[in-house]
């Protein structure tokens, strides 16, 4: 955007009155009670944030949004710290542009906070280009550095009319979702799928074929979807990073068996994908996916 090259028309719009803020505290995100994004006057901060480190988003519609770190403690005269709340749960609560939009103002207020100091000689870094570029502040160093994307896997699993789900231990009994993990370097992302299957329920998959992807700010992965078919089908735990796996045939699915994940995430969509390829109900339509009250403990 030709505005992060222009410092001076930059700093105009940060101090413009119809320019409008996504505040992250604590990893945290804001949504009102109508379960958009809030987008907060400059004023409606208060005085725990840095003009120096507002990052610009681009517009929405003519107005003009910045995200920005607000201090760890509630920031005096800003907003509340109740007013903040998890993003895995907003992803249940907005829509996908909403989820996105916060997801975009997340990712880059947590890259920019790992990286105020430069990772090759350890000076200070500065943000430049309306803070997509940290660039150190030793001349004799200038190293500068750019938001990075971490690419993860995220699959379905079918064996004809069976589909592969897993339980982290962390999760509460019942709530089921797919196989999923990061890629690593030197592998395809078609390898990552195939090495995470095996190592998470040592099922073993031939045909793998992409389905979509969703930006995940935990704290900077782009989540990858895929489908693939097994080879395989008996189940063990190797790795632990699941608490149970198990085949689930769409009826027992259409019955309530297991709780799915938030509508919104794109593991609901690979699950819904290969649901819906039958003569019997839309899974949207059964309500069985993940709801979070904005009162919930974190996950």
């Amino acid at each position: 955007m030709a505005l992060r090259n222009d410092p001076a028309a930059l700093q105009a719009t940060l101090l413009h009155e119809q320019t409008r803020f996504v505040a992250v505290w604590q990893s945290r995100c804001m949504i009102g009670d109508d379960d958009n994004p809030v987008l907060l006057p400059r004023a409606a901060l208060g005085d725990g944030w840095r003009n120096e480190l507002a990052i610009y988003l681009g517009r929405l519609a003519e107005q003009h949004l910045f995200a920005i770190a607000v201090d760890a403690a509630a920031p005096a005269g800003g907003p509340d710290a109740s007013q903040f709340d998890n993003h895995g749960r907003l992803l249940a609560l907005t829509s996908a542009d909403d989820g996105a939009l916060l997801a975009y103002a997340k990712g880059m207020v947590e890259w920019q906070q790992r990286h105020l100091y430069c990772g090759l000689c350890g000076a200070e870094n500065r943000p430049a280009d309306g803070g997509f570029v940290m660039v150190c502040s030793n001349a004799a160093c200038g190293h500068r550095c750019f938001p990075r994307v971490d690419p993860a896997i995220i699959v379905l699993v079918t064996d004809a009319d069976r589909c592969l789900l897993g339980r982290q231990a962390r999760w509460p009994a019942g709530r089921f979702s797919t196989i999923a993990g990061f890629v690593e370097p030197g592998e395809s992302m078609e390898d990552a799928v195939r090495r995470e299957v095996a190592e998470e329920t040592n099922i073993k998959v031939g045909a793998v074929n992409y389905l979509g992807s969703q930006p995940w700010p935990f704290p900077g992965a782009m989540m990858v979807g895929f489908h693939a078919a097994a080879e395989s089908v008996a189940i063990n735990l190797n790795d632990q990073e699941l608490a149970e796996a198990g085949w689930f045939t769409r009826e027992q699915l259409a019955a309530g068996a297991v709780q799915l994940p938030p509508v919104n995430s794109i593991a609901f969509r690979l699950i819904e994908a290969w649901f819906d390829q039958w003569d019997g109900a839309r899974l949207a339509e059964l309500g069985l996916s993940s709801s979070f009250s904005r009162s919930a403990q974190s996950d």
